[in-house]
């Protein structure tokens, strides 16, 4: 490859230079010391100081405007929109992160380790959000300053970015400011960086995440509990009940037994999407059971094309300390992860009716508001775009995630804004994410600096083309329709 500069290698070579330099643990280190924990109000400063203090004055650098705008459902979690711009006639790329991430629980890292600080311990670069998600963000800001470093300043398209600090509590207000600032954040593709790739050496794109609901079960049948020896046998018991209508939700091998929470059959494409995608690769993620789920499923297809119906946790009585006491109400928290074309806006009457039907009258449902499942056609043109500049800086077959097995708020993009989505995640699975201990691979974060900087480059080569040929049939496929 040519390395002078104006060139592909040379971006790809400024972008390498940014990890091998220390400058990308540099800044990962400033962002990470902010402790912005949108699971707890009092950070509500500090979360705004992110975008004020850091997010905005790099962008700033970049050739970007900023603004914040407030949170209309949270007033705790503000978010900031940017824009840089080269022209009227050029493409727009609307790109997304955000400074938020989970308690940091402190006390339960490792000898050593501390959340708000970065520990370097051979390729794991420890601290929270290194790899949710400030970690991923700093990657794309970093590889796009290396772009217009080797292109003079110049991209050759538009760039916005909106910014949230509220993903971690579910991205409360990311609906409402996006379709009130519409026009603002109006682009011809979107393109971000969260979740974890399929495994720590290669490299991943996904087109859309399951989505999710939660639900609860409640069996509340008296006040009080009773004595067991004295009322055993007469009484019912609502953690028995309980425990009865969760096992007809779900067999004892994991398949969903309701057909109203069930998806329909795996498209091909994506069954051919699937087929080279090895679940479970890196070395410490756990043992996969391969009798658990829908039968005739390969792991992979369980958790990216199908649905899983799980509970996350369930009360009744205290079973640290019990008595010998029947107890009055028995509650399961519960979760469907569903992909495109599930009837999940009435999963509340599909679950009403199960229990009727087999007389559970006692089991009372509260569904809680979800998240839209998507996926964007595997053949639109943006998908080959991507796939073929990541083969050509990796020399690695990228995998194709139709969309991820978690759930990202992609619907506010692919329905609210109506745009293709792309994410190429920079993390790996055995990050530990949400816990004690979260990481950053180096090796990954070098590679995804130079896999980024050859896609903001290509976008640079190739946008206008793909925009104007782009097909009004290639677009994200709502929930209610398939491949």
């Amino acid at each position: 490859m040519n390395d002078s500069p104006n060139t592909r290698a040379a971006a790809i070579a400024n972008a390498f230079e940014t990890f091998d330099s220390g400058d990308l643990l540099a800044n990962l280190e400033r962002r990470v010391a902010f402790r912005t924990e949108s699971q707890n109000r009092s950070q509500a400063a500090m979360l705004h100081a992110y975008l004020s203090d850091e997010i905005g004055p790099v962008l700033a650098k970049l050739g970007f405007t900023s603004r914040l705008v407030a949170n209309p459902v949270v007033e705790s979690a503000p978010f900031l929109i940017a824009e840089r711009h080269e022209g009227d006639d050029l493409p727009t790329v609307l790109t997304y992160g955000h400074g938020d991430v989970v308690r940091g629980y402190d006390d339960q890292w490792h000898d050593g380790l501390k959340p708000w600080e970065i520990v370097v311990d051979g390729d794991r670069w420890y601290g929270r959000g290194t790899a949710d998600n400030k970690g991923q963000h700093s990657v794309n800001f970093a590889a796009l300053a290396a772009v217009l470093k080797a292109r003079g300043g110049k991209l050759g398209y538009n760039v916005k970015v909106i910014f949230e600090t509220g993903e971690e509590i579910g991205s409360p207000g990311l609906n409402e400011v996006c379709a009130a600032q519409r026009d603002a954040l109006a682009a011809d593709l979107f393109l971000a960086s969260d979740g974890p790739r399929v495994s720590a050496e290669r490299p991943t794109l996904f087109l859309g995440s399951r989505g999710g609901v939660p639900f609860e079960l409640l069996v509340d049948l008296r006040e009080g509990g009773h004595h067991s020896g004295n009322w055993g046998g007469v009484l019912r018991n609502p953690a028995v009940v309980l425990s009865h209508a969760i096992a007809s939700l779900v067999d004892r091998d994991g398949r969903i037994a309701v057909d109203g929470l069930r998806p329909p059959p795996i498209p091909a494409a994506v069954r051919r999407a699937l087929a080279d995608i090895e679940l479970g690769r890196d070395e410490t993620s756990p043992e996969i059971d391969p009798t658990w789920g829908e039968p005739g499923l390969s792991p992979t297809e369980r958790v990216i094309g199908w649905n899983a119906l799980e509970v996350l946790a369930i009360k009744s009585g205290n079973a640290d300390a019990p008595v010998n006491a029947i107890p009055p109400f028995a509650k399961a928290v519960c979760q469907l992860r569903f992909v495109v074309g599930t009837d999940w806006e009435r999963i509340g009457e599909h679950l009403e009716n199960h229990f009727a039907r087999l007389a559970f009258t006692q089991v009372q449902v509260k569904v809680s508001s979800g998240t839209a499942a998507t996926r964007l056609d595997l053949d639109d043109p943006w998908v080959h775009w991507a796939l073929d500049s990541m083969r050509a800086t990796t020399d690695k077959k990228p995998a194709l995630l139709p969309n991820l097995g978690g759930t990202v708020p992609n619907d506010v993009f692919a329905k609210t804004l109506g745009l293709p989505t792309l994410w190429v995640p920079h993390s790996y699975p055995a990050c530990n994410q949400h816990a004690p201990n979260e990481h950053l691979l180096g090796s990954v974060a070098r590679e995804a600096l130079g896999l980024m900087a050859g896609l903001w480059w290509d976008l640079g080569d190739a946008g206008r083309a793909i925009v104007a040929t782009h097909s009004n049939g290639a677009r994200n496929i709502a929930p209610q329709s398939i491949l």
